[in-house]
């Protein structure tokens, strides 16, 4: 039996995948989470197998909550399941120690074998987004947006969603002035405007 934890803003979405979950005999719910801070925490209570994760998600976030599990167990195993269907978005999190990475668009069967893949020490990439990261690796591709650092890129992320510059330096324990300088590098500028 494969215990998993559910991490998703949506309600809609754990419930769906709670009962994706309960109709597959091998995998057991143990927990669900509605924000990167309680994924954290049930990752260490629940004694979950497997972290389902979702990236986008308020406070702390997916990508936040992935290195957070990890610093507390190196061995922790997270399956990304995410509305973002590109290599950069994978990149990152396998990059943050993540497992495996699956778009929001992929069959209910395909998640259960991302799962298992994952509880058996293997990396899950969905096909498609493989296809595009061994692109993106030999023809040498890379968008401005994949030449940030780690905190530039959370801070690009949180600006994309709208959030103001007070409300990222809050987020991150930082303060405004040093959200401003990432602000100031790269392809930050504009969004920061």
């Amino acid at each position: 039996m494969i215990r998993v934890l559910i991490a998703d803003d949506h309600a809609v979405v754990r419930r769906g995948l709670a009962t994706l979950l309960a109709t597959t005999t091998d995998l057991e719910l143990v927990g669900m989470a509605a924000d990167g801070a309680e994924a954290v925490r049930l990752a260490v209570d629940s004694g979950a197998d497997v972290v389902v994760m979702d990236l986008s998600m308020p406070g702390i976030g997916g990508l936040e909550a992935i290195g957070r599990i990890v610093a507390k167990d190196a061995n922790a195993k997270i399956l990304v399941l995410s509305a973002h269907a590109d290599a950069m978005h994978a990149r990152r999190v396998l990059k943050a120690g993540a497992c495996g990475y699956l778009s929001k668009r992929s069959a209910g069967d395909e998640l259960v074998h991302a799962i298992a893949e994952v509880r058996q020490n293997r990396t899950f990439i969905e096909a498609a987004i493989a296809q595009q990261l061994a692109a993106q690796q030999f023809g040498g591709q890379k968008s401005p947006v994949e030449t940030l650092s780690e905190k530039e890129f959370k801070v690009f992320l949180a600006l994309a969603k709208g959030q103001s510059v007070a409300e990222i330096a809050e987020v991150m324990s930082l303060s405004p002035r040093t959200i401003g300088t990432h602000c100031d590098r790269r392809s930050l500028a504009s969004f920061c405007r």
